[in-house]
């Protein structure tokens, strides 16, 4: 496709979502739209509801003429009907902390948009089509980022969404409309709306469980948190090859004859990755009676392929997630041919939840194994005689010492979040939901993690190129492997050339960007061949 060609608007239909949509639309501000056929299966739910409704019919449906969780048996007059999905959205923003960062309600909002399109939820495409304009105007609800517990879905952080989206059944009232942000102002949701040309809703039964039933503060989160995962794999298998090279490693670990026999699909891709990465180097198995390195070298790919293996499973998790139905009730037709209600708990958020909790112990022993090389290469009697903390000793610099005791403190900060969140539960709602997911938390964790994991993989990188350099200086034939040499050439490009920065945080900020982004790896392809994470 020419550069210069607009990327067509993405069609929701609640089956063909996936991670790199999501990132588009997330990240990238691609526009969506709702899918004919998803538009024509939404309305033939929406008008069982209506009739339902208007046809004075006695069957109770709940959330459509019963009251909320504890409150299901009371029924509600078609009098208040109208009132019930508003006082829904108005009672349940009570979220409290610090906002969720714009990408993740975006791919928030997109989500409960494909789960609606479905078609199974009783709302009018109407709504669809007004989540797809906030997202293709910018209209970006503000969303705290704690108050839910995963069950029924996340309703606190839905809510604050529907605040915006919706309107009571009196019309616009400004202070009930929470907050949004347009064009990088702050504003009240009304407002953003008016802005943005956007009609506000005002919800029609069933419409308030609609917007918030599910787990979808909980699945954007987890998507994009597996997206930025398995970019960082691939780059810590850069990097962790790069420090290997240094340590003047023992490439014999990396054979693919050694690991057929222990079969696991991640580490036989790690220790390729190693082993043409490091390909052509004459540092690494250049110490004759050198047999076998420590276990932060050797066995670098059955650890970092155990995360990659990790990895796999929770984009498994959110690829199923994604192109579900997580509403409570659903109209299905049932063996009669007649669409009916279906109460069920399709909103719990425990398989994402527990896939978040994985994917975060994971991230947590990445960075682990990454500052143990970093210790290595900073600890003189360790480094195969490498400058003792990498420090120029012709000078009273103190190195990379630091840098090192930062890493530490990342890691130790990583396994104090490690504790799964769904091993928790607290009753609420008057014992109705007596068993709740935490889900939200597991994945607003796994990102935490994952935030301190780049972290420790870019003070690895910048050791790493110290330690390189070093030994580029020590030796006038020394060549560097297939991979590892693009990836300190993109280390130089990135810092200006060898100079590091008189404090090494300034550096780490570059290097960080190097490794979150993704360019290290992309520095690397064209030399080596990468196996992908979740390919």
């Amino acid at each position: 496709m020419p550069a210069d060609t607009p990327t067509p608007s993405l069609p929701l239909t609640g089956e063909t979502l996936d991670l790199d949509a999501i990132c588009a639309v997330a990240r990238g501000h691609r526009a969506v739209h709702l899918a004919p056929d998803a538009r024509e299966r939404m309305s033939t739910s929406r008008s069982w509801v209506r009739s339902t409704v208007e046809g004075g019919s006695e069957l109770s449906v709940y959330g459509v003429n019963t009251g909320y969780g504890s409150l299901a048996r009371v029924r509600i007059d078609n009098a208040h009907i109208a009132e019930l999905s508003w006082n829904l959205i108005r009672s349940h923003a009570a979220g409290v902390g610090p906002e969720v960062d714009g990408d993740v309600v975006r791919a928030m909002m997109l989500l409960r948009a494909n789960a609606l399109a479905k078609g199974v939820s009783g709302v009018r495409p109407d709504l669809v089509d007004t989540l797809a304009e906030m997202l293709n105007r910018g209209v970006t609800p503000v969303v705290p980022a704690r108050g839910s517990c995963g069950s029924s879905g996340d309703l606190a952080p839905l809510s604050h969404l529907g605040l915006v989206v919706y309107t009571g059944p009196g019309g616009p009232v400004e202070r009930e409309s929470g907050e949004a942000w347009f064009d990088s102002e702050r504003l009240t949701g009304a407002e953003a709306m008016r802005r943005a040309g956007i009609a506000q809703l005002v919800p029609a039964p069933k419409e308030g469980l609609g917007m918030i039933n599910g787990a979808q503060l909980t699945c954007a989160y987890a998507a994009l948190a597996v997206a930025d995962a398995a970019r960082l794999v691939l780059t810590a298998e850069i990097v962790a090859a790069m420090s290997i090279e240094a340590l003047l490693g023992v490439t014999r670990a990396f054979h693919p004859g050694v690991h057929a026999l222990r079969p696991y699909r991640g580490a036989r891709s790690s220790a390729a990755n190693l082993a043409a990465l490091l390909a052509g180097s004459s540092l690494v198995d250049s110490v004759p009676d050198k047999v076998q390195d420590a276990y932060s070298l050797r066995c670098s790919p059955v650890v970092m392929g155990a995360v990659r293996d990790g990895v796999r499973f929770a984009a498994e998790q959110v690829g199923v997630e994604v192109n579900s139905v997580t509403d409570n009730p659903v109209i299905l037709v049932d063996a009669e041919g007649e669409n009916k209600a279906f109460s069920a708990g399709l909103f719990h958020g425990e398989p994402v939840g527990m896939a978040c909790d994985h994917l975060k112990l994971c991230l947590v022993e990445l960075g682990a194994i990454a500052e143990r090389r970093v210790y290595r290469l900073t600890t003189g009697t360790l480094s195969a005689r490498l400058p003792p903390a990498l420090a120029e000793l012709e000078g009273p610099g103190l190195g990379l010492m630091m840098p090192q005791v930062s890493a530490a403190a990342l890691v130790a900060h990583n396994r104090q979040l490690a504790w799964p969140a769904t091993a928790d539960s607290i009753p609420t709602c008057e014992d109705q939901e007596d068993h709740v997911a935490m889900s939200t938390t597991a994945a607003r964790r796994a990102t935490e993690v994952l935030r301190h994991t780049e972290q420790i993989v870019a003070i690895e990188l910048l050791a790493a190129a110290k330690a390189l350099w070093a030994r580029l200086e020590a030796g006038e034939d020394v060549v560097l492997g297939a991979g590892t040499g693009p990836a300190l050439a993109a280390v130089e490009a990135a810092l200006g050339g060898r100079e590091l920065a008189e404090a090494p945080a300034d550096d780490l900020v570059t290097l960080v960007d190097l490794v979150a982004s993704g360019a290290l790896v992309e520095a690397v392809r064209p030399t080596v061949a990468l196996e992908g994470v979740l390919a």
